[in-house]
Protein backbone atom coordinates (compact mmCIF):
# COMPACT_ATOMS: atom_id res chain seq x y z
CA UNK A 1 0.00 0.00 0.00
CA UNK A 2 1.52 3.35 -0.92
CA UNK A 3 2.17 5.80 1.89
CA UNK A 4 0.76 8.70 -0.11
CA UNK A 5 -2.38 8.47 -2.21
CA UNK A 6 -2.51 10.16 -5.61
CA UNK A 7 -5.44 12.30 -4.44
CA UNK A 8 -3.47 13.95 -1.60
CA UNK A 9 -1.98 17.39 -2.07
CA UNK A 10 1.36 18.54 -0.62
CA UNK A 11 -0.15 19.94 2.60
CA UNK A 12 -1.93 16.66 3.39
CA UNK A 13 1.28 14.72 2.77
CA UNK A 14 3.27 17.04 5.05
CA UNK A 15 0.70 16.81 7.85
CA UNK A 16 0.58 13.02 7.52
CA UNK A 17 4.35 12.77 8.00
CA UNK A 18 4.28 15.19 10.95
CA UNK A 19 1.43 13.27 12.61
CA UNK A 20 3.29 9.97 12.17
CA UNK A 21 6.49 11.42 13.66
CA UNK A 22 4.58 12.87 16.61
CA UNK A 23 2.82 9.56 17.27
CA UNK A 24 6.11 7.65 17.05
CA UNK A 25 7.72 10.01 19.58
CA UNK A 26 4.78 9.60 21.95
CA UNK A 27 4.80 5.80 21.62
CA UNK A 28 8.55 5.67 22.24
CA UNK A 29 8.21 7.93 25.28
CA UNK A 30 5.43 5.82 26.79
CA UNK A 31 7.31 2.60 26.08
CA UNK A 32 10.45 3.85 27.80
CA UNK A 33 8.52 5.24 30.78
CA UNK A 34 6.57 2.02 31.35
CA UNK A 35 9.24 -0.60 30.50
CA UNK A 36 12.57 1.13 31.17
CA UNK A 37 15.20 1.99 28.60
CA UNK A 38 15.99 -1.44 27.16
CA UNK A 39 12.48 -2.86 27.52
CA UNK A 40 10.99 0.34 26.11
CA UNK A 41 13.15 0.22 23.02
CA UNK A 42 12.24 -3.43 22.43
CA UNK A 43 8.53 -2.71 23.04
CA UNK A 44 8.63 0.27 20.67
CA UNK A 45 10.29 -1.74 17.90
CA UNK A 46 7.75 -4.56 18.27
CA UNK A 47 4.83 -2.13 18.31
CA UNK A 48 6.03 -0.24 15.23
CA UNK A 49 6.68 -3.49 13.37
CA UNK A 50 3.14 -4.60 14.12
CA UNK A 51 1.65 -1.29 13.02
CA UNK A 52 3.65 -1.33 9.78
CA UNK A 53 2.57 -4.91 9.10
CA UNK A 54 -1.08 -3.98 9.56
CA UNK A 55 -0.68 -0.95 7.27
CA UNK A 56 0.91 -3.13 4.61
CA UNK A 57 -1.74 -5.86 4.77
CA UNK A 58 -4.90 -3.75 4.79
CA UNK A 59 -6.31 -2.86 1.37
CA UNK A 60 -7.32 0.64 0.38
CA UNK A 61 -9.72 2.05 -2.16
CA UNK A 62 -7.04 2.93 -4.73
CA UNK A 63 -5.12 -0.34 -4.94
CA UNK A 64 -5.58 -4.06 -4.70
CA UNK A 65 -5.00 -5.73 -1.39
CA UNK A 66 -1.35 -5.72 -0.37
CA UNK A 67 0.40 -9.01 -0.70
CA UNK A 68 -1.57 -10.09 -3.77
CA UNK A 69 0.56 -12.23 -6.04
CA UNK A 70 -0.23 -11.93 -9.71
Amino acid sequence: MPYFMPTQDQAQRTYKVLADVFCAIMLATFSIVFFGLLGGIVAFVLLEAGLLAIDWLLPNEDDDAAGVVR
